[in-house]
């Protein structure tokens, strides 16, 4: 049976170290190539094509997410997984809208490095447990921001994209020939209805991104 061809991306000596050790010890995958920083890994991995790239984010210079978003296009038939220290939720959506397929915590237990690595090669998404559930806590909050902004009328978010864009309430009436009792009132519904308590607070739960 051919192997799984990997390459790994990591500047620290021992996980880079630690990770092909695993590699070169299994009789399912062959490391190919490993790389300390993102130039490297540009210039050499669309000339490679492995299957799979086991890839830090945090490099010195470009970040392992910069290099992933530069190269997944030349890397057609390459999966991406993410194996780094952050837990936060931004890079997690960030290094999966880059194009990683799977997100590794570094404190994975190596026994189950391999085992990820194999799901990933048979077209699976392996995430840690950690990582899986922020993903689900994050959809679900955004279905529920998305919810209760359908609850809000026409009127209501025309009054709340100008409270955004910063009009004083009679601003606000006078632009929507409605009066600043008027205002009041919308204002105090769409409060009830994001169940929030400040303009700030209803602001930041539909205009920002979570």
């Amino acid at each position: 049976m051919e192997k799984i061809k990997v390459s790994i991306v990591e500047d620290i000596d021992e996980v880079r170290e630690s990770v092909g050790k695993l590699i070169l010890g299994s009789d399912q995958f062959s490391l190919i190539s490993s790389f300390t920083n993102a130039e490297q890994a540009e210039k050499h991995l669309p000339n490679e094509q492995v299957d799979i790239v086991i890839m830090d984010i945090s490099l010195p210079g470009k970040s392992g997410i910069e290099c992933l978003q530069k190269i997944k296009e030349k890397c057609t038939g390459t999966q991406f997984i993410m194996y780094t220290i952050f837990e936060d939720d931004q890079k997690v959506f960030e290094a999966l809208e880059a194009g990683a397929s799977g997100y590794l915590l570094k404190k994975t237990p190596k026994e189950k490095i391999l085992e990820f690595l194999k799901e990933l090669h048979e077209g699976g998404s392996p995430m840690s447990t950690q990582i899986a559930r922020k993903v689900i806590e994050a959809f679900q909050r955004r279905k529920t921001i998305s919810e209760e902004e359908k609850s809000l009328t026409k009127k209501e978010k025309e009054v709340l994209d100008l409270l955004a864009k910063g009009f004083l309430y009679k601003e606000i009436a006078d632009r929507l020939f409605i009066t600043v009792n008027t205002v009041k009132q919308h204002i105090h519904r769409i409060y009830e209805k994001l169940h929030v308590t400040n303009k700030a607070e209803a602001i930041n739960k539909i205009y920002v991104k979570k």
